[in-house]
């Protein structure tokens, strides 16, 4: 029987760039947020060169950072294929997680990489401040300040579920071959998002297979593939990952290492704007649709529109919240606000 479900819309290829300036990439693409492709920005990298000559030799330099601690790290069964995600009724997961020294993974990824049907393996997150020292600067980003904190993610062929997060990414590959397939936040109703309160790794994921999606039971997974974009990366290529752009990453190779860098707006003294989705969530979701359409208005106006149209009006000294809050108007807000949740 011919199926009656129309091929889903290829991915856009992600734009490429070379040799592009830290001033290019603060100037011009973070501000189009836009998901971009800088090849070879990390080429010229020590950990680079050292995968190039082989595993051995790309574990070698990263052992002479290693701490010997105990890090997060994910292991799944071969049925699987690589993919960590829920069990089938997502009341937990399809593979296991613990605490293991990184040579203990670098000893396994050896071992197995001729192996087909080897377990899936993924050391996510590595903050290298904490368990490898000295990483980030023999190995420095060309486009972003050195405080901010490289992390790695060493692994086999797995696959990571389609989420977002809320930071800027610039992500590196330092060895192995990785796609991403990329959705700007405004897919987020098609994508079939996961329970907020069980989630493989923090973000919420989506639930669509992309080796095999049922368009029966997700159907707006095609309407989110009309515009999705995709990235393929060798070694020394980096991709910048715009603020909340949901991204799935598949490793392509049977050793696969990644540095990506996070980073944000300043927000500390304002509060998560996640947590503010989840006081929407218990607040307004649930009022009548009349007063529901009523708090967006408001909304639109007062946060998420032109600021100027809500104060230009009231003299600066009178513009209190609405205003430009000061460090101190804003610890003064949250203890209001923390004092009214509590109570």
């Amino acid at each position: 029987m011919t199926s009656t479900v129309p091929p889903l819309a290829a991915p856009t290829p992600v734009r490429a760039l070379r040799a592009v300036t830290a001033a290019d990439f603060h100037g011009t693409i973070v501000p189009a947020a836009q998901p971009v492709i800088l090849r070879g920005l990390v080429s010229h990298w020590p950990v680079v060169q050292a995968a190039a000559a082989g595993d051995e030799a790309l574990f070698a330099h990263l052992s002479a950072f290693d701490q010997q601690q105990s890090v997060t790290t994910l292991v799944g069964d071969p049925e699987a294929g690589g993919r960590f995600f829920y069990n089938a009724d997502l009341t937990g997961f399809n593979f296991r997680s613990g605490g293991a020294r990184l040579q203990k993974s670098f000893d396994f990824l050896l071992a197995n990489r001729d192996a087909p049907s080897a377990a899936a393996l993924a050391v996510q997150s590595i903050a290298t401040h904490t368990h490898l020292p000295g990483f980030g600067e023999a190995n420095p980003s060309p486009v972003l300040d050195p405080a901010i904190e490289p992390r790695l993610w060493i692994g086999n062929r797995v696959i990571i579920a389609a989420h977002q997060d809320p930071y800027e990414n610039l992500a590196c590959v330092v060895a192995g071959r990785r796609r991403f397939t990329l959705f700007p936040p405004s897919s987020v109703g098609d994508l079939y998002i996961g329970p907020f309160e069980l989630t493989p790794g923090g973000p919420t994921i989506s639930l669509v297979s992309f080796d095999d999606p049922d368009l029966e039971r997700h159907p707006r997974f095609a309407r989110a593939m009309e515009s999705a974009l995709v990235a393929e990366l060798e070694p020394g290529d980096a991709l910048y990952i715009p603020y909340l752009w949901w991204h799935h990453v598949r490793s392509l190779a049977p050793v696969n290492v990644l540095t990506n860098y996070w980073w944000a707006a300043s927000t500390a003294d304002r509060g998560a704007p996640h947590d503010a989705l989840l006081q929407a969530i218990l607040a307004l979701r649930d009022l009548p649709d009349s007063q529901r359409v009523a708090w967006k208005t408001l909304f639109d106006h007062y946060v998420f529109g032109d600021v100027k149209a809500a104060t230009d009006h009231l003299p600066v000294a009178a513009q209190g919240l609405l205003g430009a809050l000061t460090p101190e108007q804003a610890r003064r807000l949250r203890e209001t606000l923390g004092r009214q949740l509590l109570g």
